[in-house]
């Protein structure tokens, strides 16, 4: 008879199966199960719902008749002193939560009782460098395994039963400013059959140069990587590609003297792709918004006595279409050409279609709120073919203002898809011997019109609906160079209130006309994503600690509970034994708190908070 022995990995794996239970032996994640999650329910298995990103449910149990009913099933603590923050959106496999938290953490929780099943925390240097709290927005899920993004510029897969490290890769020097906090994403390649994880780099703040990464699923071993700043290259296999648009960069002035040949800005030109991609599976396209260019100085990046106008700063604050399987550059779409205002443009891009009302012939486009307050409905067909700037076919179908006050622009000229600026909005020079130049009032403000939440799409209404922030701000210009892992910026700001009565405003707007068809105020800024579902209803969270329901059709509040910190997440369901579940994370943070200014007095109101909530019908 064998002696019994713990080193015994079949004895090992069955005593976990008695330990941990069922939850800890469970199905494996498909990429049929991740393309056709928009349409089934008893998963969440992409950040958005779904490969277009619509954060729309087909479940209908909770409803505008039925929600008034809805009530906590339990709720998780995150625990220990680790409580900002929390924007994290969950994903749901196979009776499992899985939540990602503030300070690189994780836990899976089970889905019916909140039981905890396993945590992981990511152990964390002393100097990372986060810009914005140390927030983390979610992972993604395939296989056997779960991944997320780490403070510390990292990518770690874990065991999605048992929550063991896998591998753990390190993609940037945190030192520098590189850091993540956006969740990653899957995707396939339709020629190679290969199926890869996307995430893009944070950092624009620190003066790093934006990345998007594509990674071996098994491994972490990078695939391709793309810049997102104009002449840098992008890497293919280990091995340097192509350049990002232009080797020579005409859209960044060069200067002979710089070693770089380059203004010291391009060195460090931002266009970071921190939030999440989308991807369109015919087009084997993965979309993506970029962020600001860096310094937010714009006369850094500007040739002296030239218009910044001149000088676009590409390929930063736009939306880019890549190649799944090389990294390429397909199209890009400029929303802020030479962005003074670090509106930096990542929040997520839609995919949706939709029937011309003059042609009636069916149209393939992306929805972008963005920071700079307007919404855009490009055409992603046209941009998947290389159209959009600085292509001389312009992709853009309409671009409206989704928020109320914007000073930077009168609007966007659909021929050449760009802004018509005001030039005085330009924060100018400090003049001879000044540390800083005159104050100018600009709307919005960097925080933006909307900012990182994500916004989401109804099919039965064909409304998107935008959680937004009325507010601006004081912005003047500060002297500025380029310092390893310090901040980046040449810009000084106080935000400012537009309103006496609200900062926040949840809007549904038209993609075909551009007209708001209502609006429900808040007192507090916004700073939570959306959810739609097949039951008339949408879903979000407030920064006074409320989750709340809305008519989708008509605005009107249907429902709302307390959950005791603020709301700065992204609300999911799912079905689970018959029953459909609304589940989101509470506990304040996020910029806003951390940037003050006029909304302090409202901020520090908001208690602190670490927990996962889960709502349901009572049962008949």
């Amino acid at each position: 008879m064998k002696a019994f022995s713990l080193r015994n990995p079949a004895l090992l794996v069955a005593l976990g199966a008695v330990m941990y239970g069922p939850a800890h032996a469970g199905k494996t994640v498909s990429w049929e199960d991740i393309v056709n999650d928009d349409k089934t329910t008893g998963d969440v298995l992409t950040y958005g719902l779904g490969m277009k990103a619509q954060r729309h449910s087909p479940l209908k149990q909770i409803n505008t008749k039925t929600v008034a009913g809805l009530l906590p099933a339990w709720s998780y603590s995150f625990g220990g002193e680790k409580q900002r923050g929390q924007e994290g959106q969950a994903l749901v496999h196979d009776g499992v939560v899985y939540i990602t938290q503030s300070y690189s953490r994780m836990a899976a929780i089970e889905a019916k009782t909140g039981k905890r099943l396993w945590t992981y925390e990511h152990r964390l240097p002393d100097d990372i460098r986060p810009c914005c709290d140390v927030v983390n927005r979610g992972a993604a899920i395939y296989g056997d395994k779960v991944y997320f993004g780490t403070l510390d510029a990292g990518m770690v897969a874990l065991n999605k039963d048992t929550g063991k490290v896998v591998w753990s890769k390190k993609w940037g020097d945190h030192k520098v400013g590189y850091t993540m906090s956006g969740a990653p994403f899957i995707v396939k390649d339709a020629k190679s059959g290969r199926v890869m994880l996307v995430h893009g780099s944070s950092g624009d703040e620190f003066g790093v140069v934006g990345y998007l990464f594509a990674r071996d699923v098994d491994t972490g071993e990078e695939i391709w990587a793309r810049p997102m700043v104009e002449g840098h290259m992008g890497r293919l296999n280990g091995k340097d590609s192509t350049p990002t648009g232009d080797a020579k960069a005409p859209s960044w002035p060069n200067d002979p003297k710089h070693p770089t040949g380059k203004v010291e800005a391009w060195s460090h030109g931002g266009g970071a792709p921190w939030q999440t991609a989308s991807f369109d599976v015919e087009q084997n396209m993965v979309v993506i918004g970029t962020g600001n260019p860096a310094p937010w100085n714009t006369w850094a990046r500007t040739a002296d006595g030239d218009s910044p106008t001149k000088w676009p700063s590409l390929f930063t604050s736009g939306q880019a279409y890549v190649d799944a399987g090389t990294g390429e550059l397909k199209g890009f779409f400029s929303h802020t050409p030479n962005d003074a205002w670090d509106f930096s443009g990542n929040n997520s891009v839609l995919l949706f279609e939709y029937k011309d009302p003059k042609t009636g012939k069916q149209v393939k486009a992306s929805a972008h709120a963005d920071r700079n307050g307007y919404f855009f409905v490009t055409d992603r067909e046209k941009l998947a073919q290389g159209a959009g700037y600085p292509w001389k076919q312009s992709a853009l179908i309409g671009a409206w203002p989704f928020v109320d006050g914007i000073t930077w622009a009168s609007g966007f000229d659909p021929k050449t898809g760009l802004p018509k600026v005001d030039e005085a909005q330009y924060p100018p020079k400090p003049k001879a011997g000044a540390d800083k130049g005159d104050s100018i009032f600009v709307s919005p403000p960097f925080l933006g019109g909307t900012n990182w939440m994500p916004m989401s799409y109804s099919p039965e209404t064909g409304l998107f609906y935008i959680p937004a922030n009325h507010w601006a701000m004081d912005y003047w210009t500060e002297h500025v160079a380029y310092k390893k892992g310090a901040a980046y910026l040449g810009q000084g700001f106080r935000i400012k209130r537009l309103f006496d009565d609200h900062v926040g405003v949840l809007r549904a707007i038209d993609p075909k006309t551009g007209k708001i068809a209502w609006e429900h105020k808040e007192t507090f800024p916004l700073w939570a994503g959306t959810l739609t579902t097949a039951g008339g209803l949408v879903f979000t969270g407030t920064s006074d600690g409320y989750v709340k329901a809305f008519d989708a059709r008509t605005g009107e509040e249907a429902w709302k509970f307390q959950t005791g910190s603020g709301v700065v997440s992204v609300p999911v369901t799912w079905e689970q034994d018959g029953e459909q579940y609304i589940g989101i994370s509470s506990g304040y943070g996020g910029a806003v708190p951390l940037w003050g200014g006029d909304m302090a007095e409202l901020t520090k109101q908001v208690s602190q908070g670490g927990s996962f909530w889960a709502f349901k019908l009572p049962k008949r």
